[in-house]
């Protein structure tokens, strides 16, 4: 029969190996949680977005999907779904919100289950993109982690992107078009602000200053979703 000194002694190492499971079972559980990090980086034209896309991507390895980049390649690769979006490209109609979907969907499967997460660049623009995303990735048990507004102000936003328009020759960044541009923006994005907030998914980060400021804005977010 163990004397009382072993028995405390199997008592206590019962008791670390029992504590000890607890906090790997925690842990895995913080892994599971923080495995995939989908993004939504949300901003006016002008704001950064393409830029701390790009430095979220080289540091997290994160995946990319901007809708215009896929829209253009499911209609150059002439896919069922791309015919179907040309055609109402061609009529000047918008796109379906389902169809929209359907295509981001196919790009989201084929990253694979063994992804660390994507940047949505583009989409949702409005509340029923915002729950047919939800819906989507809800459907494959991953969940939207974070949405990173740059908010820059639309004085800033204008000498930026006539700046871009001089640079490049892009036609679309003279001033009244980015004026137009903008009231757009504000009209059709403040309410899915407003979702994201109630979905307490919504983070604010100050969009002027410098790209290594504002990228560790987004840094400390993300290392903490």
């Amino acid at each position: 029969m163990p004397s009382d000194v072993e028995a405390r002694k199997g008592d206590l190492i019962t008791d670390l190996w029992t504590k000890g499971k607890q906090t790997q079972v925690t842990h895995n559980k913080q892994q599971t949680k923080i495995k995939m990090k989908n993004i939504i980086i949300f901003g006016a034209p002008g704001s950064g977005k393409g830029t701390q896309s790009d430095l979220i991507i080289k540091n997290y390895g994160l995946e990319h999907i901007s809708t215009g980049d896929v829209l253009r390649s499911e209609i150059k690769k002439g896919t069922d779904l791309g015919k179907t979006a040309q055609e109402y490209i061609d009529k000047g109609n918008l796109i379906p919100d389902e169809l929209m979907v359907s295509i981001l969907a196919g790009v989201y499967d084929s990253f694979g289950r063994g992804h660390k997460g994507v940047i949505f660049d583009g989409f949702p623009r409005t509340i029923p993109q915002a729950e047919a995303l939800k819906k989507m990735l809800s459907e494959r048990g991953d969940r939207v982690a974070a949405m990173l507004e740059l908010d820059v102000p639309e004085a800033e936003l204008m000498d930026r992107l006539i700046k871009r328009g001089k640079e490049s020759g892009r036609a679309d960044d003279n001033e009244e078009t980015i004026k137009k541009r903008l009231v757009v923006y504000h009209q059709q994005t403040q309410p899915l602000i407003d979702w994201y907030k109630q979905e307490g998914l919504h983070y604010h980060i100050n969009g002027s200053g410098t790209l290594e400021r504002i990228f560790q804005d987004i840094q400390k977010v993300i290392d903490n979703i």
